[in-house]
Parts: C-alpha cells; structure tokens; sequence
C-alpha cells in the first residue's frame, strides 16, 4: 500500500511547494567603490562576482514585496532558491556604481531611503537619479525614516510627548514625503541602525508600513513578527565564502554565540 500511495503524496508536494512556508535570505548593502573607501563600502567587482555567484549556484533575486507577501502568508509563487537584494541610504554609488552590474543581471533591488539627504546631502543621490532607476523597473524606492536618526539616543533626550512626534515624522512623514516625490505607495521600512523596540514596531505598523526590516542575520520567515523582519549586513571584510553562508542559510543555523554580529 505504502509504494502506490508514496509517490501519490510526493507528486502532491511537489505541487503545493510554493506554497508551503519558505525563509528568505534578505541582502543588505550600502555603498559601492572601485576600492574599499571604509568598512561599509562593498568593491563593485566583489559585488559583481556576488551577483555571478547566484547566478551560477541557482538562486533567483526576487523583489522583496514578492517577499514579505509570502512570509505574511499569502500565496505567490517562488523560484526553488529566492534572494533578495536591499540597499539603505541612496549613496550615490548606487547610481554610479551598482545600477550598471543590477542592469547586466537583471535583478530587482530595493532602496531603503531617508529624504532628508536626498538632492541635498553630498555623497547622496538626487530625486531625478530616483525616478530614472525606478524607470528601469528594477529599482525600487522604500523608507528608512526622514533623517537617519538614533531612536535609543532621542528617546533619552527628548519627553515623551516630544518623542511620539519626533518618531511619527521620522516614520508617517519619511513614507508621505517619498509617495509624494516617487509617485507610488511605499510599503516597507528598514530599521535605521538596525534599532527598533516594541513601541517602535506598534508606530511602523500605524504608520501604514506593511513591513519593517531589521539587520539581525537570519532569513526571513513567516516565524518571526513583520515589523521586524531580518536582513543580512554586508560589508567589506565579507568575502564570497561568508557571502554564501548568509544566502545557503549556514550562518543562519549557527548558534548564537557563533554567529557574526555586524553593526554600523
């Protein structure tokens, strides 16, 4: 009985795969360079042979709102081996140094972004540069509050009342000034310093963000809470050899004490 109704109920879980609850490796960058400038700039030609490596080992890079819709539970359909890509800040190294590799490939990125510097911060893009990577339609601009600010540092500062607003225009206001700039609904939060508390995730969720991202190494899955989904930081000392453990997931099983701890 069991060799007729075995393959039966493999046939059937092969068919309902994609359904069933996947983690999801969530990549997080910040700035691009011929060298390496500091320990947060990623050598464009490392990052290149990032994207090749994918590539070559069968993973597909994937938007992260396909993403956080399937750790939410809904029903989309996923490659066998789904990543996503994620840039905080609006370097203007993104423009100059990552779009070109991103256009070769062909992969979906997501820009976490905080106005304040957009058009008026030296080393940051301007909000032509936005519109024309968003038009390439592999480029997608999300919040990362208004002006990078230190949550832990202001809340100490500032009274109560004076922080609830501080922390309603750094959340409500980043996600009204970039719908308003960028012309479409923005959805997704990346934590600013990788900081974020339960008052914090109640305000993302008022805010109307449908996820907020975190930088706390693990895969993202329908495990864990939605305004405080993990990434993995990737900076410049992280060779191919660690790049793989983040995306395999072997970083991800390791125990705690084991496993790295990346901070600004």
């Amino acid at each position: 009985m069991l060799r007729f109704v075995l393959p039966i109920l493999l046939s059937l879980a092969s068919l309902w795969g994609a359904a069933l609850p996947v983690k999801i490796p969530v990549l997080c960058y910040h700035r691009f360079g011929p060298e390496v400038a500091d320990s947060m700039t990623i050598k464009t030609s490392a990052f290149g042979e990032q994207l090749a490596w994918l590539k070559q080992n069968g993973y597909t890079v994937i938007p992260l709102d396909t993403a956080m819709r399937h750790v939410k539970g809904e029903r989309v359909a996923l490659p066998a081996k789904p990543v996503v890509i994620t840039v905080d800040d609006g370097h203007k190294s993104v423009y100059s140094e990552m779009a070109p590799l991103v256009k070769r490939y062909k992969v979906p990125v997501t820009l976490f972004i905080y106005p304040s510097a957009i058009s008026n911060a030296k080393y940051a893009m301007n909000w032509e540069q936005l519109r024309e990577l968003e038009q390439s339609k592999l480029f997608r601009v999300e919040s990362h509050t208004y002006w990078h600010p230190n949550f832990k540092h202001e809340k100490k500062k500032l009274p109560a009342a004076e922080y609830d607003k501080f922390v309603d225009k750094q959340l409500a206001g980043a996600k009204k000034k970039l719908e308003e700039k960028m012309g479409h609904e923005v959805k997704y939060l990346a934590w600013v310093f990788g900081i974020y508390d339960d008052e914090l995730e109640k305000k993302a969720a008022q805010s109307g963000y449908v996820a907020a991202l975190t930088i706390d190494r693990a895969h993202a899955s329908a495990g864990k809470k939605m305004t405080s989904q993990p990434r993995y930081m990737i900076v410049s000392k992280h060779d191919l050899k660690a790049f793989a453990r983040m995306v395999d997931g072997t970083e991800d099983r390791m125990p705690p004490s084991k496993k790295e701890v990346v901070a600004y």
